[in-house]
C-alpha cells in the first residue's frame, strides 16, 4: 500500500504534477525514506502510529517528490550526470562551490525531508535495547 495518495499530494505540495508524474516519483521516493526511517512504516501500521508522526513523514515524501521532479531524476547518478559547465565562444561558465574548482555534488536526498522527520524519531539509528 502507498504511503500517500494523489489527492494527499496535491492537497500538501506547492507544485503542480500529472499523475504519470506522481507515480513516477512515489515509489522511488517512498523507498528512500524506508531507508532513512530504518522500514519502520515496512515493520509498523501508520494507523496504529501517532498522526503527528505520520503528517510528519507525508510532508517528507512530498518534498522528496518535488526534490526528484526538480532535479530530473531519481538516482544519484541522473541527479548529477547534468553537465557542471559550459562555454559559448570565450566565456566558459563552471559551476563550483565557493572558491575551489570542485564541481557541486547534488544530494540524493531533499534537505527538507530531515527537517520533517527531525523529532519524530524515525531517524533514530541507536540500537533498541528492550
Amino acid at each position: 500500500m502507498a504511503y500517500l495518495t494523489f489527492e494527499e499530494f496535491q492537497n500538501k505540495s506547492h507544485i503542480d504534477l500529472t499523475q504519470e508524474d506522481f507515480d513516477k516519483y512515489l515509489e522511488r521516493s517512498s523507498d528512500l525514506l524506508d531507508y532513512l526511517t530504518s522500514y519502520f512504516y515496512v515493520a509498523n501500521d501508520m494507523i496504529l502510529v501517532n498522526p503527528w508522526i505520520n503528517d510528519q513523514f507525508k510532508k517528507a515524501l512530498v518534498a522528496q517528490i518535488e526534490y526528484f521532479n526538480e532535479v530530473g531524476g531519481t538516482s544519484f547518478e541522473s541527479i548529477n550526470n547534468k553537465p557542471h559547465s559550459f562555454s559559448a565562444g570565450r566565456t566558459s561558465v563552471t559551476q563550483s562551490q565557493g572558491n575551489s574548482n570542485q564541481q557541486i555534488s547534488k544530494e540524493l536526498v531533499a534537505e527538507e525531508v530531515y527537517i520533517y522527520l527531525s523529532g519524530t524519531g524515525l531517524l533514530f539509528r541507536g540500537v533498541n535495547t528492550l
